[in-house]
């Protein structure tokens, strides 16, 4: 499922976290082709499945917020530097505009009419008039400069405010999204873990039984030198676990998996499966390619890259390795070449 953030596999504010538990759609599909004795019962497969749907749906809210977040922290930081810098750059006027008052009171604070008719010099005066009117004209063109360079400094300032004000806001929106995953997975663990030995093994089984062997995919060529050093990424990514909001190297979800991927070609991604559905030009399914991406079901909450010979490497879901699969495992198909 989709999300989408940094490469290193951390959570929270700390970077990392984010995206989406790819669904139980393929798990479904591989449950199915357990003996009907040795699967788990439908109703708790059923339960299980909507439980890691919505904590799916839950980790691509997490990303989005948590993608916000950083975006924020950046703001709020460049806001930070430019109220810095002019504040250096109101002092250095201040204390111009001080030397120029110092100059300006040194030449003489009487009336100009006075001034000349006590002056010793009436020639002398003049001259220095004429270098006073000067400093009152620069004075006054420095002070006018001074005045708008406090307003743009009350400007950054309350723009740095609503920044911060929106950056607390998304750190609460985060960790809410955080604990509503946490929460579903605790609760589809809690299920697996309350069915018989028989059939709890059953399941890991078919969870953990990975498609990892290479599938025939000779004749398969990527349209580009990029898109074939994604795909060699995304194969040596087979068999590590899927770990939700991780995008590698030691374990993935499914849009982590792409955005790595990508990474290793020298191609940025975004982070949620959403986006990646939208990073590139859209193509009919019958026409994928290698490299291709392919986002699942309207939402895009899935995501995982064509190979060749219909099929892809994906990160499934919880307790899944990566692995390949048909493309056809989950609806909604929308095929995307980078």
């Amino acid at each position: 499922m989709g999300s989408h953030r940094r490469l290193v596999q951390t959570s929270g504010f700390n970077r990392g976290a984010g995206t989406a538990l790819c669904v139980l759609s393929a798990a479904a599909a591989a449950l199915g082709a357990v003996p009907a004795a040795a699967a788990p019962t439908d109703d708790t497969r059923a339960e299980v499945d909507r439980l890691y749907e919505q904590a799916e749906q839950a980790t691509e809210a997490y990303n989005k917020a948590d993608e916000q977040a950083d975006s924020l922290r950046e703001d709020v930081s460049t806001a930070q530097d430019a109220i810095a810098r002019q504040q250096e750059r109101i002092n250095s006027m201040r204390e111009a505009l001080g030397s120029l008052a110092g100059a300006q009171y040194r030449s003489g604070g009487l009336d100009p009419s006075l001034a000349l008719l006590f002056s010793d010099d009436p020639d002398d005066y003049l001259d220095k008039a004429t270098v006073l009117d000067r400093i009152n004209a620069r004075q006054a063109g420095e002070l006018k400069d001074l005045q708008e360079a406090m307003r743009e400094l009350a400007q950054e300032r309350s723009e740095a405010a609503r920044k911060l004000g929106e950056l607390e806001k998304s750190r609460k929106a985060v960790a809410s999204h955080k604990r509503t995953v946490e929460r579903k997975l605790a609760r589809a663990r809690e299920l697996l873990n309350s069915l018989p030995s028989d059939e709890r093994a059953a399941y890991d089984r078919v969870s953990r039984s990975g498609r990892s062997d290479m599938p025939d995919l000779s004749g398969a060529a990527a349209p580009s030198g990029r898109a074939a050093a994604a795909v060699a990424a995304a194969q040596s990514a087979i068999g590590k676990p899927y770990v939700w909001g991780a995008n590698g190297p030691n374990g993935f979800d499914c849009s982590g998996l792409m955005q790595w991927s990508y990474a290793q070609a020298g191609v940025s991604l975004p982070r949620t499966s959403q986006a990646q559905r939208y990073a590139g030009r859209q193509v009919p399914l019958s026409q994928a390619r290698p490299g291709d991406l392919v986002t699942y079901r309207g939402d895009a909450s899935h995501v995982g890259m064509y190979v060749g010979n219909g099929q892809v490497v994906h990160a499934p879901y919880p307790g899944a390795p990566v692995r390949y699969d048909p493309v056809g495992m989950m609806p909604g198909a929308t095929v995307t070449r980078p």
